[in-house]
């Protein structure tokens, strides 16, 4: 008897609405909220929303050890401009959290957006850093900012996160994932905030996570493959292998379950129906071991947020029938 593959849905405007949320209660396990797009009063406006509609379960995920952009206003750079960003200032670009400034070096290469605009610091102090564009690209606000040539010490949670948990908790919120979670360490301190009346998720979404995986999936249950993250740290070539080896760990291990994230349906967020390369990919992952599947803009922004997770069933139950 096949395992029961669980399907988790990312809300957002094209979602939080009652018809979704009441298609939710017979066909999807898990809402995520997802802590990078709302703040605090946003994420408990939408649980009581959720709430009146749906008793499917909720996940709070976590901003975690990830660098953002502040933007108040989105701009286009060519490649080869020479641009100039002080600390403190309400100018063009800022970083959240706010120490990262101090953190950056000479020399580092920074990617603001997905595969979208690289900057190269080519000086800094204690006031600002000035830069030059070497790949063209749209600056866009609360979009990942990857650190390409070297790692810095992030906490492995937001002050925003601590009290997206502690409300969370207080509206009786039991699942919560982790973002960037790299090490046992990471896992303990989560595992020891939450308690043990709680489901937690931990995402793998750094080379150093895959390094550092077989200890621990030994620390926790839950695993997300995000693949979008992932291919910031790990080149794309070898993203399909890295999910087969986690995978591969995974089953060496009673009770332990991965869910595969990122481009599952991106297509489907303007069309009401999928590539064939994407549902090779869903078939492939579910082959492998996947024990659920993640929508994300899917979902969260798309036209056919039904359409996306009906899809995601007739596969889900083609590969129970081989």
């Amino acid at each position: 008897m096949k395992k029961k593959i669980k399907i988790i849905c990312t809300l957002g405007p094209s979602s939080l609405n009652r018809k979704f949320l009441e298609y939710s209660k017979k066909n999807i396990n898990i809402l995520r909220l997802n802590m990078s797009h709302l703040n605090l009063n946003e994420m408990q406006k939408n649980i009581l929303f959720i709430r009146k509609y749906t008793n499917t379960q909720i996940c709070i995920d976590s901003e975690g050890a990830q660098i953002r952009s502040k933007v108040k206003k989105k701009k286009f750079f060519k490649k080869n401009l020479k641009i100039t960003v002080f600390q403190g200032k309400a100018n063009f670009l800022e970083f959240y959290p706010e120490y990262i400034f101090n953190k950056i070096k000479k020399g580092d290469l920074l990617n603001i957006g997905f595969d979208n605009l690289k900057i190269k610091i080519l000086k800094k102090n204690e006031k600002k850093f000035s830069a030059i564009v070497v790949r063209e690209g749209l600056l866009e606000n609360n979009k990942g900012v990857h650190i390409e040539n070297r790692k810095i010490d992030i906490n492995y949670l937001t002050n925003k996160d601590f009290k997206a948990i502690q409300l969370a908790k207080q509206m009786n919120i039991k699942t919560f994932a982790l973002s960037f979670t790299n090490s046992e360490e990471d896992i303990n301190s989560f595992n020891k905030l939450l308690k043990k009346n709680s489901n937690k998720i931990y995402k793998i979404e750094t080379k150093k996570a895959v390094k550092n995986f077989e200890t621990m999936i030994k620390a926790g249950s839950n695993f997300l493959i995000d693949r979008g993250d992932l291919s910031k740290d790990i080149d794309i070539i070898n993203i399909p292998k890295v999910q087969r080896d986690l995978i591969e760990i995974k089953k060496k291990y009673k009770n332990k379950n991965i869910f595969i994230a990122t481009n599952l349906l991106e297509s489907m967020i303007y069309n009401n129906y999928p590539t064939r390369g994407e549902a090779n990919d869903i078939y492939s992952s579910l082959e492998m071991g996947a024990d659920g599947l993640v929508l994300a803009a899917e979902t969260a922004v798309g036209k056919y947020p039904i359409e996306c997770v009906e899809f995601i069933k007739k596969l889900i139950n083609s590969f129970k029938k081989k």
